[in-house]
């Protein structure tokens, strides 16, 4: 039994402009956070890093990150992370930029949750180019999945 978990020294229950999109009359830094996890499970193999809306006005919510081919021995990104190994591939986000998109919620809309997810992985690599999109991760990886841990960070304007 694994006790896989996601820490943040960034996120807290409510999420700051640091992680927030830069357009859309939103004024954020549009930096990814910070995020450590510890406790993967035996045969771990690389890690897939997403952020998801379930809350926005869209069908099928609304993807903000998904990194994967994170190697077993890369288990904390910083602030902002840009350093990334060879190997890492970043899926298009619902903006259709590869990487991190922040948080943006419509004005007046209630405050969004924002589910950061990693999953161990039982592979080092899926076999996905830079820009696919996020569900096609999800689904080559659902066969691989060892764990998941999640935490969850709010934010409205």
């Amino acid at each position: 039994m694994s006790n896989f978990t996601l820490t943040s020294a960034d996120l807290k229950s409510q999420m700051t402009s640091d992680h927030v999109y830069h357009d859309f009359g939103a004024d954020g830094q549009n930096q990814s956070p910070q995020l450590s996890w510890s406790d993967a499970p035996e045969g771990t193999k690389s890690f897939l890093v997403v952020c998801h809306d379930a809350d926005a006005p869209t069908e099928g919510g609304w993807w903000h990150w998904c990194t994967f081919n994170i190697p077993a021995d890369m288990m904390d990104l910083a602030t902002g992370q840009n350093d990334w190994p060879e190997a890492v591939r970043h899926a298009v986000n619902s903006y259709g930029a590869n990487g991190y998109g922040g948080a943006c919620p419509p004005p007046g809309d209630p405050a969004h949750c924002y589910l950061f997810t990693v999953y161990a992985l039982s592979t080092d690599k899926l076999d996905l180019p830079h820009g696919v999109q996020p569900a096609m991760v999800i689904f080559v990886a659902n066969e691989h999945m060892l764990a998941k841990a999640s935490i969850v960070s709010y934010y409205s304007r």
